[in-house]
């Protein structure tokens, strides 16, 4: 059983108070799971995704450095393409014969910012619809980003961006067919309107954060861009640190959040290339090993999900590629990721948890047809993770 939270509190301090951090100690403590307690998750994740070295007396220039590299991605990235789209109506001077919207140079930068735009859309899409059950990215932020919601500044922010370009392809839609498309992206149902919600000028939701820390990213990494489902990897990470109880580490949750995903993203970003899908490294290859890691484990539950073709990608696709984040509740995700970060063969054990989960429902599996069993495992019924990874820790020792 695990140590009562005070000792357990005691533990981290002591591993976390060393000049130089035991990482086989803490990935240990850690393991088990991290006291919410005086922010010593997010201090464990910066640690365990590699944000932070293990010698402390590098944590205050490294966190300057990183926070100030941010900073100028904010200016390079969102600023100053704001600034020239913004003056665009002013002064036409900078618009010359060789830069103008129509121009069919793939060079043109015009060309890029329409490129952005519909990475944006589809960034913009999936972070207003994340963990919807939960009030959190909806609310304001306590830092909003002074750079960006500086009452000075003319230039177009990403919400502003979104806004245009969804209303411009709204009256490209209209226009072609003399009647609105039916598809407008801002038709909304009664319940949806309260999901556009926009807050005061000054005020930035924390979905618009995420929004920006993946669209920077996806600048910065073009051969991936931006795929559908980094919205969950980014949130349950950006949550962590947005609600540190340290305030001034909760300040920079944007900066740290983006180092922390774009270091996780380095680690699984082949899951969501699809031209690596049969490679070593790519899912298919993972979801194989969910199955013979199963029949190893327990071959009868095998022969029955093989005998009704029930094949890994219609559930394991999504369990391995989002670590598990659309199975389970936000702090449950967040529970597992303690334990898969902290894994020193990364991700191995995260198969482990995938056959935990199946052999924890056998009994239903065993009898279900086709159907039933597909129900059971896109929409998984067990919620206590804790049992979850305590069969998966059995199933890992009895190796």
């Amino acid at each position: 059983a695990a140590a009562p939270l005070p000792l357990r509190i005691a533990d981290f301090q002591e591993v976390l108070g060393e000049p130089t951090v035991a990482l086989a100690k803490l990935r240990d403590l850690c393991f088990s799971g991290i006291p919410f307690d005086g922010g010593l998750r997010c201090l464990c994740w910066k640690i365990l995704l590699n944000y932070l070295p293990l010698e402390k007396a590098l944590w205050s220039p490294l966190l300057k450095k990183q926070r100030d590299l941010y900073s100028q991605f904010l200016k390079e990235m969102i600023i100053q393409p704001g600034i020239a789209k913004a003056n665009m109506g002013v002064s036409r001077e900078d618009v010359t014969l060789e830069d103008h919207p129509l121009n069919p140079n793939p060079d043109s930068r015009w060309n890029t910012y329409f490129k952005d735009n519909e990475v944006l859309l589809q960034i913009d899409k999936d972070v207003r619809r994340l963990y919807p059950d939960m009030a959190f990215f909806q609310r304001p932020t306590d830092y909003p980003c002074l750079l960006i919601l500086d009452p000075q500044n003319e230039f177009e922010t990403l919400r502003k961006r979104v806004e245009q370009t969804t209303l411009k392809s709204q009256t490209v839609a209209r226009n072609r067919s003399g009647v609105t498309n039916v598809s407008s992206p801002l038709k909304t149902t009664p319940n949806a309107l309260n999901e556009y919600e926009v807050l005061p000028n000054g005020c930035e939701a924390h979905w618009e954060v995420v929004e920006r820390i993946l669209f920077i990213y996806a600048k910065l990494n073009p051969g991936i861009a931006y795929v559908q489902g980094m919205n969950e990897i980014v949130g349950p990470l950006y949550y962590t640190f947005a609600t540190d109880p340290n305030s001034e580490w909760k300040e920079h949750a944007e900066a740290d959040t983006f180092f922390c995903f774009t270091n996780l993203m380095a680690e699984i970003r082949d899951n969501f290339i699809k031209s690596l899908d049969d490679s070593q490294c790519g899912i298919t290859y993972k979801m194989e090993k969910v199955y013979s890691t199963l029949k190893e484990k327990d071959v009868e539950l095998y022969l029955k999900l093989q005998e009704q073709n029930i094949k890994p990608q219609f559930f394991a696709f999504r369990w391995l590629t989002l670590l598990l984040s659309q199975e389970f509740l936000l702090p449950d995700v967040i529970r597992i990721w303690d334990s898969l970060f902290a894994d020193d063969k990364r991700f191995d054990f995260l198969l482990l948890v995938c056959c935990a989960m199946l052999t924890l429902i056998r009994d239903q599996l065993l009898e279900g047809d086709f159907t039933l069993n597909m129900r059971l495992l896109q929409d998984y019924p067990i919620s206590d993770v804790h049992l979850i990874l305590k069969k998966a820790k059995e199933l890992q020792d009895s190796k």
